[in-house]
């Protein structure tokens, strides 16, 4: 830990359906927490839901964790990124298709960044149960610039369908 440093809040969205999803969500939740720059602070339970964007696939596993980092929004980018990489992710892999493991930077110090390589908020929050229900779960009272609070969002159970497991 660097002395005097700022630590930031942020929330990730994590997500899987291949290769033992549930042991993948918590492989990264725990490799998150590895790094010096980057505390865990809250997780989620483990969400089971339908595949989101219209692709044949196994149902994914989702999950949100909160974490104080001292890394700027790009940063931390990197290094989900590089925990994506780490685990396997195919970066060549279609759209909203089948994948190891999938962090999404959904919040960030109450920032809007809106950048070629990164958009925060993450522009799918709102239609995502996958992300609302998780989210509301460990930070109800976030309020996420241009939704407002998280406990005001309305959540849609049946698209994708959607289900606490652990």
């Amino acid at each position: 830990m660097t002395p005097g440093a700022h630590w930031y809040p942020a929330y990730v969205g994590i997500g899987s359906n291949l290769q033992g999803p549930a042991r993948q969500v918590e492989a990264a939740a725990g490799l998150l927490d590895e790094r010096d720059e980057i505390r865990v602070i809250a997780a989620s339970s483990l969400y089971r839901s339908a595949a989101f964007g219209g692709i044949e696939q196994p149902d994914f596993v989702n999950a949100v964790v909160a974490v104080l980092t001292t890394l700027t929004p790009l940063e931390l980018l990197g290094e989900l990124q590089a925990i994506e990489n780490r685990q396997g992710r195919d970066r060549d892999e279609k759209r909203w298709g089948p994948r190891v493991i999938d962090l999404d930077l959904l919040v960030y110090s109450g920032q809007e960044i809106d950048e070629p390589a990164l958009v925060v908020p993450h522009p799918g929050i709102r239609e995502r149960n996958f992300v609302l229900l998780p989210l509301g779960e460990i930070a109800p009272d976030l309020v996420i610039p241009g939704l407002g609070r998280v406990a005001g969002i309305p959540v849609n159970m049946d698209e994708p369908s959607i289900s606490r497991i652990a």
